[in-house]
C-alpha cells in the first residue's frame, strides 16, 4: 500500500511537469449551442507569468488536436518551436453542418457561416480573454474543415497568420480565390499544404494542380510550402505533415544550425547584427520576446571571432550583459574585444571578475582565471 501510494505520488508530480489538457464547453450564441474544446497549455503555465504565447486553433478537434498537441509539446520542449497554446474544436456530431457552403457562390451559408463567426467573433475572444496569448494564431483542418479554414484569407487583415492545409478537399472556386487573395497578401502569411501518393485520387489530383497556381505567386509576405509524402494515405499523412508544418511555420524561430553559421560565415555585414535581426523577426512574426538563446550566443561569438570583428564582438558582452549578468559569457566576450584591441589591462581585470559566475561551455572560472594570469605575466601587471 505504502509503495501504490509513493507511486501515485510520483506520477502526479510527472504529470504536473507535462504540458496541461483542458476540457472546457463554450456557450454560443451564434450557434445557439454549446461547443466542447480541447485546450493544451504549455508546460510551466501557470509558472511562467509573464509570458504570452501563440495560439493553433485545430479543427477536427476529436482526432486532430491529439497529434496536434504531441507534436507542438515535442518540439517546444526543444526550443525548436515556441510554446504554443493548442486549442481543439471538437465536431464529431456537426462536420459537415460546420463546414457547409452555398452552392451557388460556395461561400459559407446557414450553419457554416454561423460556424464562420463562431471561430472568430466567440472561440478566439475566449481564448484572449482567458489565456495569455501573443498576436499570432494558426489554424489546421483536414479535408472539408481544411477548405473551410481558407475563408478567413478572404477577410481584410484575416485573423490567422498561418494555415495547416491536410489534403482539403476545395469547392469550387476555391483555389482561384485562395491564389488571389494569398498573392494580395500585405502581412505575413504562412501556408503549408500536404496530401499523400496514396491519398484520395480527386484530391491528390486537385492538389497538385492547386500547388502549380500557388508555387508561382510572388509575393514577399507568403511562406507557402506543399508536400506530398510517400505511401502515406489521407489519414496517415497527417502523422507526416504536422511537424513539417511547424517546422515551416516556425522556421524563423528556429536556433542557428550549423548551416546558419556557414552563412553567417560567409556574410559581408556584421554577424552581431544577423543575430539582433534573427530575434527581431522571431518578436514581428510571432509576437513574443525572447532572449538570445546561449547556444546562439555561442556560434554569433565564435563567428565574430573567426572574422576579427572585435567592435562587434564587444557589442554583444554588452547584450550578454543585459540578458544574462550572472553568467561568465558576458565576461569572456568583453574581454577578448578588450585584448583584442589593445586594451590588456580592462582585459585582465575583465576575466577576473567572471570569478565566482555561472560558467557556460568552454568559458569555465578556471579557462578566464589563466586567460587572466597569461596577460598579467606578458604585461608585467
Amino acid at each position: 500500500m505504502k509503495k501504490l501510494y509513493i507511486l501515485a505520488c510520483l506520477f502526479l508530480i510527472v504529470q504536473l511537469s507535462f504540458s496541461q489538457t483542458i476540457y472546457k464547453t463554450i456557450n454560443s450564441s451564434k450557434l445557439g449551442e454549446q461547443r466542447e474544446l480541447k485546450i493544451q497549455l504549455p508546460r510551466n503555465y501557470d509558472q511562467n507569468t509573464d509570458k504570452i504565447y501563440p495560439v493553433i486553433i485545430v479543427l477536427d478537434g476529436d482526432y486532430l488536436f491529439e497529434p496536434m498537441a504531441g507534436n507542438v509539446d515535442y518540439y517546444s520542449y526543444w526550443d525548436e518551436i515556441p510554446e504554443t497554446i493548442v486549442v481543439g474544436v471538437n465536431q464529431v456530431r456537426s462536420r459537415h453542418d460546420d463546414c457547409s457552403y452555398d452552392p451557388r457562390n460556395f461561400l459559407p451559408e446557414k450553419k457554416g457561416a454561423q460556424f464562420f463567426e463562431f471561430l472568430g467573433m466567440e472561440l478566439l475572444p475566449f481564448i484572449d480573454n482567458n489565456y495569455r496569448t501573443s498576436r499570432f494564431t494558426a489554424i489546421a483542418g483536414h479535408d472539408i474543415t481544411s477548405n473551410f479554414i481558407n475563408y478567413y484569407l478572404f477577410k481584410p487583415n484575416p485573423i490567422f497568420k498561418a494555415y495547416i492545409n491536410l489534403s482539403p478537399d476545395l469547392a469550387p472556386e476555391m483555389s482561384n480565390r485562395i491564389a488571389q487573395s494569398l498573392s494580395k497578401a500585405e502581412a505575413p502569411c504562412w501556408y503549408y499544404l500536404a496530401t499523400g501518393s496514396n491519398d484520395v485520387p480527386d484530391l491528390k489530383k486537385q492538389m497538385t494542380a492547386f500547388d502549380q497556381q500557388l508555387s508561382v505567386i510572388e509575393n514577399k509576405n507568403l511562406h507557402y510550402d506543399f508536400e506530398s509524402f510517400e505511401a502515406a494515405n489521407h489519414y496517415t499523412l497527417i502523422a507526416n505533415a504536422l511537424p513539417r508544418a511547424l517546422e515551416h511555420i516556425f522556421q524563423t524561430y528556429k536556433p542557428i544550425s550549423l548551416e546558419d553559421y556557414d552563412k553567417v560565415i560567409a556574410l559581408e555585414g556584421s554577424a552581431f547584427e544577423y543575430l539582433l535581426e534573427k530575434y527581431n523577426l522571431i518578436e514581428g512574426n510571432f509576437g513574443i520576446q525572447k532572449p538570445v538563446r546561449i547556444n546562439d550566443y555561442l556560434a554569433i561569438g565564435k563567428a565574430l571571432e573567426y572574422r576579427e570583428q572585435w567592435d562587434e564582438l564587444e557589442k554583444l558582452g554588452e547584450l550578454a550583459q543585459k540578458q544574462y549578468p550572472n553568467m561568465a559569457l558576458a565576461n569572456y566576450y568583453l574581454a577578448r574585444s578588450y585584448e583584442a584591441n589593445g586594451r590588456p589591462k580592462k582585459a585582465m581585470k575583465t576575466y577576473q571578475s567572471a570569478y565566482g559566475k555561472e560558467e557556460v561551455a568552454f568559458i569555465t572560472v578556471d579557462f578566464m582565471l589563466k586567460k587572466a594570469d597569461l596577460i598579467k605575466q606578458d604585461f608585467g601587471y
